[in-house]
């Protein structure tokens, strides 16, 4: 039987930490203590002008090969989560492709789930692999949420960050991913969105990201709690039986909340929120790049991945490191 597992992985943050002190002296009505208090971000990274987020991958994704020990044409499959594309098309995935330098023919396309996109992505090329169609994917979370921020709503402009992370997930013997599970409920839609577009050359409503965050804190913490619970009965094994939890970084309030209702302690999961602000698809691989280099997850623990996010989308992947 083939399974999946990670091989390796890499992020990527652009410039230098901007802090809730810089926001305020660009002008934002805010302060460090309102911004700590309501969501406990101290600092977020946001990518320059020229820099999109197929650029942020390909850092990520260069890292992430380094530490599996394969090149870019030992890939045959590209998954890319963004909800902030370079372009219409190609996909951020084609051009991370390209920037890569790939000339194998691997598959490359993106995934959009928002928060959600990197559990999408990952579970997308989990089933590639155990099917014995692929053998080896590249499976990135990449972002530049500041280019969608309406920078005069301070309860949305705060929040978020630019960033990407990636992952090799290749075949194994043994199992890696030990379950996973994704859901979507399309009635929620309106509580977090960018409801405008493009049509005939012209933004059509409104460009910026949209958020009701009372509502999006009861629902994430209710399906956040159930799909942890999901994977785990999946796997025949207990939530006491998990070294680390790793949800979507979005709120310290609402990583309190899943803990609490999962009966998990604060110090088994794993938070970037206060550093990196809540980078959508790419706040997952970000928090699980850095819990792998500074040594906390080791060879042979449980770890859960958990994301939600507009759509409404939210899933889970339990895995063996």
């Amino acid at each position: 039987m083939i399974f999946a597992r990670i091989a390796g992985t890499g992020s990527c943050l652009p410039g230098d930490p901007v802090s809730n002190d810089d926001l305020v002296a660009r002008g934002i009505d805010t302060s460090d203590q309102w911004i700590v208090e309501r969501t406990g971000i101290r600092t977020r990274h946001l990518a320059p002008a020229d820099v999109g987020s197929s650029d942020l991958a390909c850092t990520a994704s260069r890292r992430a090969l380094e530490a599996a020990g394969v090149g870019p044409d030992d890939i045959d499959l590209i998954v890319v989560a963004t909800s902030t594309p370079d372009c219409i098309f190609p996909s951020t995935a084609a051009l991370l492709q390209s920037k890569l330098g790939m000339k194998s023919g691997a598959a490359a396309f993106d995934v959009q789930a928002v928060c959600s996109g990197f559990i999408y992505g990952l579970t997308v090329a989990e089933k590639f692999i155990r099917s014995g169609s692929h053998r080896r994917a590249l499976v990135v979370g990449a972002e530049v949420f500041s280019r969608i921020l309406d920078w005069s709503d301070r309860g949305t402009c705060v929040l978020f960050g630019d960033g990407a992370g990636a992952v090799v997930l290749e075949a194994a013997e043994a199992p890696g991913i030990l379950s996973t599970a994704l859901h979507a409920d399309g009635s929620h839609h309106p509580i977090l969105c960018v409801p405008g577009n493009v049509a005939g050359g012209q933004v059509i409503g409104d460009p910026f990201l949209r958020m009701d965050g009372q509502a999006v804190f009861k629902f994430a913490v209710k399906v956040l709690g159930e799909v942890a619970l999901e994977v785990v009965e999946q796997a025949g094994i207990r939530v006491a039986d998990i070294d680390w939890l790793i949800p979507h970084q979005a709120n310290i309030r609402i990583l309190q909340a899943t803990a609490k209702r999962l009966g998990i302690d604060m110090d088994r999961v794993v938070t970037t929120v206060d550093r990196h602000g809540n980078t959508s698809a790419a706040s997952i691989p970000l928090a699980l790049d850095l819990a792998i280099r500074d040594g906390r997850i080791r060879p042979g623990q449980r770890i859960i991945l958990e994301g939600v996010g507009g759509g409404f989308t939210w899933g889970a992947a339990l895995l063996q490191y």
